[in-house]
């Protein structure tokens, strides 16, 4: 089964904007990006088309040259009703200040640890995953898990929500953990490298669940960390692009609905 992400963002968005077009007036958000690089690009261009067609306001504040402490004066003086701090920043950058300054009650990414411990909104990519599980009947409970990769933007959300519904959790990256033996195991394999073509047809067992979030830019196109011929033998896969990405930016909007609401009641 090939998953098609824009599909099931499609019902995600028909949703918020029922529930967008009942508050007083509409959302409003904020995304923050330094230094953006042409993936990140995609995704901002992704969220503004798909924000605008549900009657959320998004902006873009894109900046070149910022310090953290910067950052975290201006995450103080937002005004819209959510913001988001595109990810990856610049190494310069201090990521954990700069997360845990995003004010919880704006947290659409649900990336500063009082918002992950609050435990009312669930990360968007960890979200989208659990969608596609869900749309392909899929109940993740016991079932041996890999996710390549351990950043804040996929692996790490990803990994806490598996862990939150019981699964058999192994992380690794290319080089943490043995990722060939990782990746034979797993019954469900998340990928969220951002490295082209690192999980190739050889390396799973056929019949798991592949769900592809890395991408990544080669020869002018976005690609993902799984190689396109993993579908032939993946009981359930989702392409790079019009898999994952699209429900996360989904998920991502329908959390900022969900922070107005709790505002305004």
């Amino acid at each position: 089964m090939i998953i098609d992400g824009r599909a099931i963002a499609r019902e995600i968005l028909i949703e918020v904007k029922d529930r967008a077009a009942r508050l007083p007036q509409s959302p409003s958000f904020l995304a923050i990006a330094v230094a953006p690089l042409p993936a990140t690009e995609s995704y901002l261009k992704m969220k503004r088309e798909q924000a605008a067609s549900v009657g959320i306001r998004m902006n873009v504040h894109v900046l070149d040259h910022v310090t953290t402490d910067e950052l975290v004066v201006l995450l103080g003086q937002v005004h819209e009703d959510a913001v988001i701090v595109q990810l990856p920043m610049p190494d310069a950058i201090d990521m954990h200040t700069v997360l845990d300054a995003i004010p919880a009650n704006k947290d659409a990414d649900v990336l500063a640890t009082s918002t992950r411990t609050a435990g009312v909104l669930t990360h968007p990519v960890a979200a989208a995953v659990h969608e596609v599980l869900a749309r392909a009947h899929i109940n993740p409970r016991g079932k041996r898990v890999t996710v390549v990769g351990k950043g804040w933007l996929v692996g790490a959300p990803v990994a806490a929500w598996l862990q939150s519904v019981d699964t058999k959790v192994t992380v690794v990256t290319k080089d943490e953990g043995n990722l060939a033996d990782a990746l034979k195991d797993a019954e469900i394999i998340v990928s969220g490298a951002g490295i082209a073509g690192l999980v190739t047809k050889e390396m799973i067992t056929p019949g798991a669940i592949v769900v592809d979030v890395g991408t990544s830019e080669l020869g002018g196109s976005m690609k993902g960390d799984v190689a396109p011929d993993v579908a032939d033998i993946a009981s359930v896969f989702t392409p790079v692009p019009g898999g994952v990405g699209p429900i996360t930016v989904a998920c991502l909007l329908r959390n900022v609905v969900t922070l107005v609401e709790c505002q305004r009641n």
